[in-house]
């Protein structure tokens, strides 16, 4: 029988790892999103991660690293894998790499898949916790499957009514996740837009970035249905009807007598990212049956709003 998992709410990094080798999760800061972390070599860590997510098993989870080295012992690295580690580790890219052989880490974490999904965030508390606890972490997003991403602490706590320890690391510095790409010897995928643009890979590496050939789950947030609120949403919308919440963008003028809220008064796509789970959660705590969301410009980081927005809109038959 399994020990108790530690039910205080807020945690230190000395006692999230110690939680973490005892086979539990814990939910640390990121960068991007909060994560819900456990040892990514433990069958019996990864379903409680599962489980305390309600997330489908088929969907891979992302493995977080403290350092190059970690990383090493999990995946293949090609020289492309290198550059842009080189370029953006640590930070919000994901890279999905041939999985070593002999590789620590649970089946479940992989779906079953050859292929690894590895990222070392930039959070200093995130890289201190992995470092405390002695091996790399399985760390989907901190939240009910489907449900909205949390930016902090509290949205943790709410989210799973105070049932899973906490690390605050404060607000996330960027509000979406991270960008997930495949890497070969000569080739890059995007199988998820995020906080790194299609245009900065390409500046980094000189490859194109090409789009997946088909819709098998590869990677983490590739579910038509995610990141949703309890509202519907509707998109690109120039007006707003009765029982609608706004969300506008820059100069968009929608308007609600529920709640009128703006992602970026001033047209920031950055502030724009930072500012979407959370605003999406406040329009959707007012009680209304749909979210009228403004256009977004689909140029750099809009590519990963819009990806979001859309997948929070998608049917959830």
């Amino acid at each position: 029988m399994r020990e108790p998992r530690d039910s205080t709410h807020l945690v230190k990094i000395e006692q999230a790892a110690r939680i973490l080798r005892d086979g539990h999760v814990v939910a640390m800061p990121t960068e991007t999103v909060y994560g819900l972390a456990g040892d990514a070599a433990r069958d019996d860590a990864v379903l409680e991660i599962f489980e305390t997510k309600a997330r489908p098993r088929f969907n891979p989870l992302i493995v977080h690293c403290a350092d190059l080295e970690m990383v090493q012992r999990l995946a293949l690295f090609p020289k492309l894998a290198q550059k842009l580690a080189d370029q953006f580790w640590p930070g919000p890219l994901t890279m999905v790499l041939p999985k070593r052989a002999d590789a620590p880490v649970s089946d479940l974490v992989t779906a079953g898949l050859d292929t690894i999904a590895i990222r070392m965030p930039k959070h200093h508390l995130a890289r201190e916790l992995i470092a405390a606890a002695g091996f790399p972490v399985a760390a989907p997003s901190a939240n009910p499957s489907g449900k909205l991403s949390p930016t902090t602490a509290q949205h943790v706590l709410d989210g799973f009514e105070g049932r899973v320890p906490v690390v605050d690391g404060g607000p996330a510095e960027e509000g979406v996740e991270s960008t997930i790409v495949a890497v070969s010897d000569d080739q890059l995928v995007l199988l998820r837009p995020g906080t790194i643009a299609r245009a900065q890979l390409v500046e980094a590496t000189n490859v194109p970035v090409l789009d997946p050939q088909d819709k098998t789950i590869k990677a983490p947030g590739m579910l038509l249905s995610h990141y949703a609120p309890n509202a519907a949403v509707r998109l690109n919308a120039v007006d707003c009807h009765d029982g609608e919440a706004a969300l506008n963008f820059g100069a968009s003028g929608l308007e609600s007598k529920h709640a009128t809220l703006n992602l970026s008064p001033n047209g920031d796509l950055a502030e724009a990212a930072r500012n979407l789970f959370s605003l999406l959660r406040q329009a959707d705590q007012q009680g209304v049956h749909t979210i009228a969301v403004a256009p977004i410009p689909a140029d750099g980081l809009g590519e990963a709003i819009n990806d979001r927005l859309r997948r929070a809109a998608a049917d959830r038959n």
